[in-house]
């Protein structure tokens, strides 16, 4: 039996804006709380394949999918390929109905069975949790309107390492070691319930002498690169998403390069960094906080590869 789900928003932005925010799965991870990692790997414009790692009951589960995108219709409409276990079909389709030039109604559907009917309830809650959630970060990216961009941060910097990707890799994806070869790791808790995805707490010591402590989820592709969510942030970002990508150069050896994005939480500015506190100071401090650390720990993983 095939079970049908419908959830509905209004969002007080252009109908378009809306839209590209769901065509762009790109950008999920950094909009929608349970989406941790997209990957687009075929296209040709209206039409795509992707696989997807999110958040489902606390786990991190993952599925490829096909989605049709209609830019003119204002619709997008997605088939799960391989789905996860209990999941045995799961489809469905966002429809973006604009009401005026500025209200925007989205309604999105879904439609799925599963292997037993004892597991119905599971995803059936699964689909509530995940569509709520998904519907309310859509509505405030949406209403943000430019500046939602104004407060999306991303960059990246770069280390070039003489040795194999196998053995940055290995420092990178040994966290657990990190209290004992990073000097801005204060302690670090580990666990991999399924191989490739990590969970992670760890706490931070900024350069006045702070600790902070964050909690993310890691998914990791053997010597090429780590992808990563923090699934708890500092008070001044809305979502902070990262990944560390391995390059063989030409000549031999490894470009390393740590990217960042981070969403700021505007309404949090003046309590953080005090009443003369501006957006683009907070763009500023968290571009050299995460920077410093993570070229830290690139030339950590530099000194450790090429011993």
């Amino acid at each position: 039996m095939t079970e049908r789900t419908t959830h509905t928003v209004v969002i007080d932005a252009p109908a378009k804006v809306v839209y590209d925010l769901i065509a762009d799965v790109t950008r999920w991870p950094y909009t929608f709380g349970p989406t941790v990692h997209a990957e687009v790997f075929e296209t040709d414009g209206s039409t795509e394949r992707l696989r997807l790692w999110a958040f489902a009951h606390g786990a991190v589960r993952t599925w490829t999918s096909r989605r049709h995108l209609d830019s003119q219709a204002l619709t997008v409409r997605f088939q799960q390929e391989k789905s996860a276990a209990p999941v045995t079909h799961m489809g469905g389709e966002w429809l973006v109905k604009p009401i005026t030039d500025t209200v925007t109604e989205v309604e999105l559907l879904h439609d799925f069975r599963t292997a037993t009917p004892e597991t119905v309830e599971l995803v059936w809650q699964a689909v509530e949790n995940n569509s709520t959630a998904e519907l309310a970060a859509l509505k405030r990216a949406a209403e943000l309107g430019d500046d939602y961009d104004r407060l999306v941060l991303s960059f990246s910097d770069s280390v070039m390492i003489d040795a194999p990707r196998q053995r940055v890799y290995e420092f990178l994806h040994e966290a657990d070691k990190w209290p004992q070869r990073l000097p801005h790791v204060a302690r670090l808790d580990l666990t991999e319930a399924v191989t490739g995805v990590q969970s992670m707490e760890m706490d931070t010591r900024g350069t006045d002498g702070s600790v902070h402590t964050t909690h993310s989820v890691r998914v990791c592709f053997p010597n090429d690169g780590i992808v990563y969510k923090q699934t708890a942030t500092p008070e001044i970002m809305a979502a902070h998403a990262g990944r560390w990508t391995l390059r063989d150069l030409e000549g031999g050896g490894v470009e390393a390069t740590s990217h960042h994005t981070v969403v700021i939480r505007p309404e949090t500015v003046a309590t953080v960094l005090g009443p003369e506190g501006t957006v683009e100071r907070a763009r500023e401090l968290i571009r050299k906080a995460l920077g410093t650390n993570s070229l830290t720990t690139l030339r950590h993983a530099k000194a450790y590869a090429e011993e």
